[in-house]
């Protein structure tokens, strides 16, 4: 499946659940393991798992099998890996901790890599 096509069905699976905060990442710059990330964030636990849950089967009905999923029991933070597309789910507060926006940044003014952890 086209890349563009993977994250419209990703977005539009977590916009239906009304996902906080939606942020896409482009990080094929940065990462090797993935080109996108997708990072948002839900008002509770069992939102945060609906919004996962929602994004699994949007992917599977056009024919996306997961590599893995991770966190889905605590359901603070859930991690889908779909290849080309990393979909992080989380809590606000576990969001904000872990600041993967920052992390997964680069300095437009150097265009050097600030503190990301490559693969």
């Amino acid at each position: 499946m086209q890349l563009e096509a993977l994250r419209n069905i990703v977005v539009d699976a977590l916009e239906e659940l009304k996902a906080q905060n939606l942020t896409v990442l482009d990080v094929r710059g940065i990462a090797s393991f993935t080109d996108l990330m997708v990072v948002a964030s839900g008002a509770s636990t069992r939102q945060v798992k609906a919004l996962a849950n929602k994004v699994l089967e949007k992917c599977r009905l056009a024919g996306v099998r997961p590599l893995g999923i991770e966190g889905e029991r605590e359901a603070e933070w859930v991690l889908v890996d779909l290849g080309d597309i990393v979909v992080h789910v989380m809590l606000p507060q576990t969001r904000d901790f872990y600041n993967l926006e920052k992390l997964w940044s680069v300095d437009h003014r150097t265009g050097a890599q600030r503190g990301a952890v490559g693969g």
